[in-house]
C-alpha cells in the first residue's frame, strides 16, 4: 500500500476529515489531534497495512516508521486541506477531560515534547555535522595541525545556527503550544541570549566579574527553561489584554504591552528563578551519573532501564531539555549517551528471539526489517513489533540496557550534541570516550542477547 492510500486510511478510521483538528509527526509517528474521539476506530486504524502501532493518548500516535511518518503526514494534510475548527471548541472540552485524566508529570513531558518534536530533524542534522566537524577538529589538533580545513569550518557553520539561536526556535514552538503569538514567543526567546542582558546585570550588581557563569544574571542564564516558562507567561498575558484592549487597537497595543510586561519579567525575574532551577536539575543529575562510585552506576542502569517505558508512550521527547541543560552548563551530555543504551538492549534481545523463533517466520520477517534501523537508532519498529507485544523481551532489553548504561555512567561517557542514538551516534560522541561508547553499545547487546535467550523468549515463541 503506498503512502497516500494509507493516509486516506488512517483519515477514515479517524472519524473523516472532519473529525481531525492538527496534524504533526516526529521520525517515526504521525500524530493527530481528534476533535471526537468517540468517533475514531482504533482496532481497524491498528491493521491498516504499514501500520506498525496506534498510541492512544491526548493525540493520537500513529507508528508507520522512519522515512515514512513525514511523507504520510503529508499526504494527510493533502487530503484533508483546511481543517475545519466548526467543532473546535467541542475538541478543546475533550482534550481538556483526557489531560484532566493523567498525572502532571506525564502530561508536563508530553508539552515538552510537543514543543521539541518540530525541531528533531533540525536537530539530527545540525547535531551530527558538529559532531562529524568536532571529530576530525580534534584529530587534527592532536597530530599538530593548527589551520583547520575550510569544509571542517563550513560544517561548523552549518551546525551551529541551531544552537546558537535555539532560544529562538524553542520560543516559537512554545508559543504554539501554549496558545501565545508564535512571533512574540520567538522574541522573549531572542531577550534571553540578548548580550545586553550583561549591562543590565552589572548596573544592578548581579554580575560576576570573577567567574561569569555564576552571575546570577547573564544572557542564557536559565536556558530554554526560562524560555518555556516566559512563553507560557506570555500566553496568559496575551489573553488578559485582549479581553480589555478594543479590537481596533489589538493588534498595536497587545503585542507592546505583552512585551514590556513579559520581557521585563523575563530578564529580572525568570531567567535568575530558571538558572536556580537549571543548576538543580544540574546538581541531581551529578548525583546520580556524574559522580564517582556506585551512585553513577546506579543511576546510570535505572536512567537507562527506564527509557524503554517512556519510548513506549512517547513521552522521550520530554527529555530534550534536560539535555540543553547540561550542554548550556558544561558544553556536553552525559545523560543522552546512557539512554541511548536502551536500544542495545532490544537489538540483542531480537537477536535472540530471531535464533528461537525458527518456525515463526512472520515474526523473523518483523525482526529482519526493524533490526536495520534499530542499529541505526531509531528503536520503535523493533520496540512495538517485536519485544512489547511479547512481553518478557521487553524486560529483558530494559535490564539490558540498563547494564550498559551503568557502564557509560560508571566512565563518564558524554556527547557533545543530541540526536539519533545507537551507531549513528558515535560522531558525537567526546574524544577518549569513543571506545567506551562502543564498549557500551556492545554490552547492551551481549546482555540483551543473554538475558533474553535464557530468560525472556515466551515457550510459545514458535506457535
Amino acid at each position: 500500500m503506498d503512502n497516500q492510500s494509507i493516509a486516506k486510511e488512517i483519515i477514515e478510521k479517524l472519524g473523516t476529515k472532519e473529525n481531525i483538528a492538527v496534524i504533526n509527526n516526529c521520525m517515526t509517528r504521525v500524530r493527530v489531534s481528534v476533535k471526537d474521539e468517540s468517533k475514531v476506530n482504533f482496532e481497524e486504524l491498528d491493521n491498516i497495512s504499514g501500520i506498525i502501532k496506534v498510541i492512544k493518548d491526548d493525540t493520537i500516535q500513529v507508528v508507520v516508521g522512519p522515512g515514512k511518518s513525514k511523507k504520510i503526514a503529508d499526504e494527510m494534510k493533502k487530503l484533508c486541506g483546511e481543517i475545519s475548527n466548526s467543532s473546535q471548541e467541542d475538541w478543546q472540552k475533550t482534550k481538556a477531560t483526557v489531560k484532566s485524566k493523567q498525572s502532571k508529570f506525564s502530561t508536563v513531558l508530553r508539552r515538552l515534547a510537543n514543543i521539541f518534536i518540530p525541531l528533531i530533524p533540525a536537530i539530527i542534522g545540525a547535531g551530527l555535522l558538529n559532531g562529524i566537524a568536532g571529530y576530525f577538529q580534534n584529530v587534527y589538533t592532536a597530530e599538530g595541525i593548527k589551520d583547520m580545513p575550510m569544509w571542517i569550518t563550513f560544517f561548523q557553520t552549518l551546525g551551529s545556527g541551531l544552537f546558537a539561536y535555539f532560544a529562538i526556535f524553542v520560543g516559537i514552538n512554545s508559543a504554539n503550544e501554549f496558545g501565545a503569538t508564535p512571533a512574540l514567543g520567538g522574541v522573549i526567546g531572542a531577550i534571553t541570549i540578548s548580550a545586553n542582558i550583561n549591562i543590565f546585570s552589572k548596573a544592578l550588581g548581579l554580575y560576576n566579574a570573577d567567574v561569569p557563569l555564576n552571575s546570577i544574571l547573564i544572557p542564557g542564564k536559565g536556558g530554554i527553561i526560562g524560555v518555556i516558562i516566559g512563553v507560557a507567561i506570555l500566553a496568559w498575558v496575551e489573553k488578559q489584554l485582549r479581553k480589555v484592549i478594543p479590537d481596533f487597537l489589538d493588534t498595536i497595543l497587545t503585542p507592546m504591552i505583552s512585551l514590556l510586561i513579559v520581557g521585563t519579567l523575563t530578564i529580572f525575574a525568570i531567567m535568575p528563578f530558571a538558572g536556580v532551577l537549571s543548576d538543580l536539575i544540574i546538581k541531581v543529575f551529578s548525583f546520580f551519573i556524574m559522580s564517582e562510585g556506585p551512585m553513577a552506576i546506579i543511576g546510570g542502569f535505572i536512567l537507562a532501564a527506564s527509557f524503554l517505558p517512556l519510548l513506549m508512550v512517547g513521552l522521550h521527547h520530554g527529555l530534550i531539555p534536560f539535555y540543553m541543560v547540561q550542554l548550556t552548563q558544561f558544553g556536553s551530555i552525559s545523560l543522552f549517551p546512557i539512554l541511548c543504551m536502551a536500544g542495545g538492549g532490544q537489538i540483542g534481545g531480537a537477536a535472540a528471539i530471531y535464533l528461537k523463533a525458527k518456525n515463526n517466520e512472520k515474526l523473523r520477517d518483523i525482526i529482519r526489517s526493524a533490526m536495520p534501523v534499530a542499529i541505526l537508532g531509531i528503536g520503535e519498529p523493533m520496540l512495538y513489533g517485536v519485544t512489547l507485544p511479547l512481553g518478557k523481551p521487553f524486560i529483558t532489553a530494559s535490564i539490558a540496557g540498563g547494564l550498559g548504561g551503568a557502564f557509560l555512567a560508571a566512565t563518564k561517557v558524554q556527547t557533545i550534541a543530541f540526536g539519533p542514538a545507537g551507531i549513528t551516534a558515535i560522531p558525537l560522541v567526546i574524544p577518549g570516550k569513543i571506545a567506551y561508547y562502543a564498549i557500551g553499545l556492545g554490552i547492551s547487546y551481549i546482555a540483551g542477547f543473554t538475558i533474553t535467550y535464557f530468560f525472556g523468549v515466551p515457550k510459545d515463541i514458535n506457535e
